[in-house]
């Protein structure tokens, strides 16, 4: 989670894109992991309120380890000062890619921005950005000239900029930041959540719940992978706190955000998705966790549905993940189609991950259903295999 090089070559993609979604029947994939990556935190005590670090950040560096450890609900104040020169890009003439020197709030995007793949897709280009725990699962936050933020986990701080590895390798100078910790936290100082039984969810519970989605033929697809506990609003809050899209809903809508996006020389990233059924009807929800400019190739995404069902008094609600990492033929129809990482328990974990270092999720258990599924095919084709749990999350409620 990037063949753009002007506004023309961003509508050629976009057209490229339009022409799968006519042609495919669905996609999907995953990484390969068992739990969510633990942070530095879990080894050593939380740094007490009141701590005061200076540091530099250097533009030959995307992340500088602070040796920081913070607790879930720890408030930090941060400060930049200093400056950074980025030399023109000979590859795009010097005329395309953003170059100069600039502080801590970074260069205004430009279109040449939109084929590099950024931590940060709201911060300008070499802001000053920061992470809490693993960069396979946290979502950077903008931190620029100042900022006061209010750390959802415990975990690592780490500080970056908002550049590509290629930027790294060519930039001079360095911001300095002063981290001060105005508030401790109450939250646990361990990162990640233990396994905990969700008495709610029982054998009974599980047999009710389809072990696959179907296409609009009623093949079966994608496997249901995770359950989550939640209201709608939490479930949508969860997913875009953590990094996740909403994908839009149609082609034609499509086209409008994506000419919209790469004017505004923002990341397209909501491409429709294919719609598939469980209980007898299309998803409520498509998300998606996309690198930009490959996005029309490779992207975590999702399917959620609301289930009949609700585990002490809240809703359940099914997710179908998958991780497209190429394309196939679509073995229904000769068609093209995206090619899923067929090691789908990676994207299980991928949700779990991104979705716990919000801090929102507050309980989580990996269950084996009756008649688990672990071997199986697409509805286009494509097989994949899995252990056969189901990780089930429950949201956190209101304060």
């Amino acid at each position: 989670m990037r063949l753009r090089k002007t506004k023309n070559s961003a509508i050629t993609a976009l057209v490229f894109w339009i022409a799968v979604a006519f042609s495919r029947g669905q996609a999907q994939t995953s990484p390969d992991q068992t739990e969510p990556a633990k942070s530095a935190a879990q080894a050593a005590p939380a740094t007490p309120s009141g701590t005061h670090h200076e540091l530099d950040v250097p533009a030959s560096q995307q992340w500088v380890d602070t040796n920081i450890n913070l607790r879930g609900g720890a408030k930090v104040r941060f400060t930049a000062t200093g400056q950074i020169t980025y030399a023109a890009d000979q590859s795009y003439a010097g005329k395309l890619r953003t170059s100069g020197t600039f502080g801590p709030a970074g260069l205004p995007r430009n279109y040449a921005d939109l084929v590099h793949q950024y931590a940060a897709t709201d911060a300008g280009h070499g802001a000053l950005i920061g992470r809490i725990g693993s960069a396979d699962y946290a979502q950077a936050f903008v931190i620029g000239e100042g900022k006061e933020y209010d750390v959802p986990t415990a975990g690592r701080l780490y500080l970056g900029l908002n550049e590509s590895a290629s930027d790294a390798s060519k930039a001079q100078g360095s911001f300095h930041v002063i981290v001060d910790i105005l508030q401790e936290g109450s939250g646990s100082a361990t990162a990640g959540l233990s396994e905990t039984p969700i008495p709610g969810i029982t054998t009974d519970l599980l047999n009710k719940i389809p072990r696959r989605v179907s296409d609009p033929n009623g093949l079966p697809g994608d496997m249901v992978n995770v359950l989550i506990v939640g209201t709608q609003d939490q479930v949508v809050k969860a997913f875009t706190s953590a990094g996740w899209v909403k994908v839009d809903s149609a082609v034609k809508t499509s086209v409008f955000n994506a000419a919209l996006e790469s004017f505004q020389k923002k990341d397209y990233l909501t491409m429709p998705m294919s719609i598939l059924y469980l209980f007898n009807r299309p998803q409520d929800y498509g998300f998606a966790h996309a690198e930009p400019v490959r996005v029309a190739m490779s992207r975590n995404h999702l399917r959620v549905w609301k289930s009949p069902y609700e585990v002490d008094g809240a809703s359940l609600w099914c997710v179908a993940a998958t991780h497209d990492i190429g394309f196939e033929r679509d073995q229904r129809n000769n068609g093209l189609t995206h090619k899923i990482d067929p090691a789908v328990d990676g994207e299980r974990d991928y949700v779990d991950g991104t979705l716990s270092a919000t801090g929102l999720i507050v309980q989580r258990d990996h269950l084996t259903p009756p008649n688990p599924l672990t071997t199986a095919k697409t509805a286009t084709g494509g097989e994949f295999h899995s252990d056969g749990r189901i990780v089930v999350l429950v949201l956190k409620g209101p304060n």
